[in-house]
C-alpha cells in the first residue's frame, strides 16, 4: 500500500503530458543554465525544497523548468478539510519581473470566490486581483512558496464567503456558502479519484485511504446539525444544534452513497459507517429533546416527593418561586 509519508514533498519528475500549461511556448531561456531566468527557477525550486509545509506537495519538470505542479491539503476547521485542491503552474519567460500563472483543477466546479470554474486564480499577489503595492507581485523579494502559502491561508480559510469583496457581513449566508464548499470539496475528491492527476496517483489513493472514514463522518455530523460545516474533529468544536439548510442535506444524502462507493474501492477502512445517510429533521430532534427534557423533569420530581414527601415539596417549590422572583 502507498503511504504518503513515504511520498516526498518536492521531487523532479518527467512526465508532464497533462499539465494544463504544456502547449505554452518555452524560449532558449528555459534550457540556458547561464540565463537569469534559469537561475531563479533553480533558486525557487531550493527555496521550496528546504521549505515546504506539511501540507503542500510540489512537482516540477527535467525537460521543462518553466512548469510546476503544486497540490494543497485543505486545513481542519475549514469548509475544505481533507480535500485536495491541485494547481498547474508556468513561469513566464521573463520571471521574476512578472508573477507565475496559475490554474486550478476545478472540475467546473466554484468553491472559492478566487478560485474560478476555468481555471483561473485571483490574488493579488500573482497580479490577477487589485491590492495595495505590498500586496501584489515584488520581482525582487516575492516567491513561490510565498504564492502556494498565501493561497493556503487566504484563500482555502475558514470562512470563504467574505472574500468577495463585496460580501455582506452576513454569518447566515456565510455558513451557506460554507455548506456548498463542503458539497463541492466531496464532489472534486470524487473526480480526483477517478482521475489522479499524473505524478501524484499514489498520493490521491493513499490521501482518501486514509481520511475517509473521517469524510464520511463528517458527512453525516453537518447533515444533522450536530457539527457546524468544517469543524468536525477540530479541536472539539461543537455547536448546540447547527441549522442546516433543507437543499444541504438533499443532496448529501445523495451524493454520500457514492462517494462511500469510491472509497470503499479505493480500499479505505469504513467499518462501523452505514452505506447511506439517513438525516433526522432537526424538527424532530427538537421536540425529541424536549420531550426527554420532560420525563427527566418528572423523574426528578417523583424522587423528590418519594424522599421529602408531599408537604417538603411544597415548601421547596415554594422557596425556588421565591428565589426566581429576585
Amino acid at each position: 500500500m502507498e503511504n504518503t509519508t513515504e511520498f516526498e514533498h518536492f521531487d523532479v519528475v518527467s512526465d508532464d503530458s497533462d499539465h494544463h500549461f504544456l502547449g505554452s511556448k518555452k524560449g532558449k531561456w528555459f534550457s540556458d543554465s547561464k540565463s537569469t531566468v534559469y537561475k531563479t527557477i533553480v533558486k525557487e525550486w531550493k527555496i521550496l525544497q528546504q521549505n515546504l509545509p506539511e501540507s503542500i506537495y510540489v512537482r516540477v519538470y527535467e525537460q521543462r523548468i518553466d512548469l510546476m505542479r503544486a497540490v494543497i491539503v485543505g486545513a481542519a476547521g475549514t469548509p475544505y478539510h481533507d480535500g485536495l485542491f491541485f494547481f498547474d503552474i508556468v513561469f513566464p519567460s521573463d520571471y521574476p519581473r512578472n508573477p507565475p500563472k496559475l490554474y486550478y483543477h476545478s472540475f467546473g466546479y466554484r468553491q472559492n470566490p478566487n478560485l474560478y470554474t476555468n481555471g483561473k486564480v485571483c490574488l493579488s499577489l500573482l497580479n490577477t486581483w487589485y491590492g495595495r503595492k505590498k500586496e501584489k507581485w515584488d520581482p525582487s523579494e516575492s516567491t513561490m512558496l510565498q504564492v502556494l502559502l498565501s493561497i493556503q491561508a487566504l484563500v482555502l480559510n475558514e470562512k470563504p464567503f467574505f472574500n468577495e469583496p463585496e460580501a455582506v457581513p452576513s454569518e447566515k449566508k456565510s455558513r451557506a456558502y460554507n455548506e456548498n464548499v463542503f458539497l463541492t470539496t466531496c464532489v472534486t475528491s470524487f473526480h480526483l479519484l477517478k482521475r489522479p492527476p499524473r505524478n501524484f496517483e499514489a498520493f490521491v489513493r493513499d490521501h482518501f485511504r486514509r481520511r475517509a472514514f473521517s469524510i464520511l463522518a463528517a458527512c453525516g455530523e453537518y447533515a444533522s446539525g450536530r457539527v457546524g460545516v468544517g469543524y468536525y474533529n477540530y479541536h472539539d468544536f461543537r455547536f448546540p444544534m447547527v441549522q442546516v439548510s433543507k437543499s444541504f442535506k438533499e443532496r448529501m444524502v445523495v451524493l454520500y452513497p457514492r462517494l462511500f462507493e469510491a472509497f470503499r474501492q479505493n480500499g479505505a477502512p469504513l467499518e462501523g459507517l452505514a452505506e447511506r445517510l439517513e438525516v433526522q429533521s432537526q424538527e424532530s430532534e427538537t421536540k425529541r429533546s424536549g420531550v426527554f427534557k420532560k420525563i427527566v423533569e418528572k423523574i426528578k420530581k417523583a424522587f423528590r416527593f418519594k424522599k421529602f414527601g408531599k408537604n417538603k415539596i411544597s415548601q421547596v417549590e415554594g422557596r425556588n418561586r421565591g428565589l426566581e422572583s429576585v
